[in-house]
Formats: structure tokens, sequence, C-alpha cells
């Protein structure tokens, strides 16, 4: 039994008063309210319910997680400032992607009026997919001014560098002399 006192009404019926009782111990519950409304404390499996709340128009349980809490993050931001240069660059950025954004008064000579150019850099980290893709140009789209128009162009980054076993590998080999033996 609970020590809360009762809520319902003196005429409630015996079997209103056994559910409130059998209930009552659900109010003892901590419910982390802060840590599930939070993109980086979040449990993964939460995440979707918590892009819903925030209405993130699109989801995909393919994405890594990262791409995900990082969605969920923006999602304010990019919803205050739909339909600007700024929503496009945020969007991008939430993909874990970098973007190079040309508007058509920015290009030498200037393009067609309300026309824009995307250059989409993938970086380490997320899939090079086609769907992943898409997905990044439906949130483009999605995001754009409307009367906007734009042409897209893919672009993959990669890095190297030279580490101590390309150095050391010249010492590795040593010539060999063989003499024939009498």
């Amino acid at each position: 039994m609970s020590n809360l006192p009762s809520l319902l009404p003196s005429n409630a019926t015996a079997l209103e008063r056994a559910i409130e009782q059998s209930t009552a111990r659900l109010a003892e519950l901590a419910v982390p309210l802060r840590e599930l409304w939070n993109p980086d404390t979040c449990p993964a499996e939460l995440l979707p319910w918590l892009a819903w709340s925030l209405s993130l128009d699109s989801w995909q349980p393919y994405w890594p997680e990262a791409v995900k809490r990082a969605r969920i993050r923006q999602a304010i931001e990019i919803q205050r400032r739909k339909g600007t240069t700024k929503s496009v660059r945020d969007v991008v950025a939430s993909f874990g992607n970098a973007l190079a954004l040309r508007e058509w008064w920015q290009l030498s000579p200037k393009g067609t009026p309300h026309t824009f150019e995307v250059v989409l850099t993938l970086g380490a980290g997320v899939p090079n997919t086609a769907a992943y893709q898409q997905d990044v140009i439906a949130e483009i789209e999605r995001t754009k001014p409307v009367r906007s128009h734009f042409t897209f162009t893919l672009g993959l980054a990669a890095t190297g560098g030279l580490g101590l076993q390309g150095a050391a590998r010249p010492i590795v080999y040593r010539r060999l002399q063989c003499t024939e033996a009498p």
C-alpha cells in the first residue's frame, strides 16, 4: 500500500481504489527528463522518438549514431531559419559533411537569379551510399528557399600520410648476393 493520500472522491468504487493503489508506486519511479531530452545523453534506442518530438522531417535507421544526434541537436535551429542559406549549411553540417555553397550573385559570371551551387564533400565516418546522398539532397530541398534551384556536385575527402613504416621500408630490403657452392 502507498502512503499517499487518495485523490479519488468519496463515492469511488472498490475497483477504482484498487487501481489507484496498484499504480501509486509509479509515482516513485525516477524519470530522467533532462537526460531524455538531451540528444547527447539520450539512449540510442530512444533517439527516433526524440527526433519525432522535435519534428525532424526525415529519419533513417541506417544513419550513424553521431549523425542522428547531430540532426536532433540542430533541429530547432534549422526549423527556425528554414528557407535561408544558413539553414541549408546547418542541414548539411548535421549530416557530417562539408559544404561549399555559392549563390548566383557570387558566381563569375553571374548566374541565373535565385539559383545556387552546392559542392558536397563527404568526410570520414559517414556512409558513402547513394541512399545517404539522396537523404542529404532531400533535406537541402526541404530547407532551401522555395523559389531557389540548385546544382549539386559531390566530392570525396581523403587523407593520408607518411608514417614510420614508409620511412623504414627501404631499410628492410637488402640485396642478397648468392655464390655458387663448389
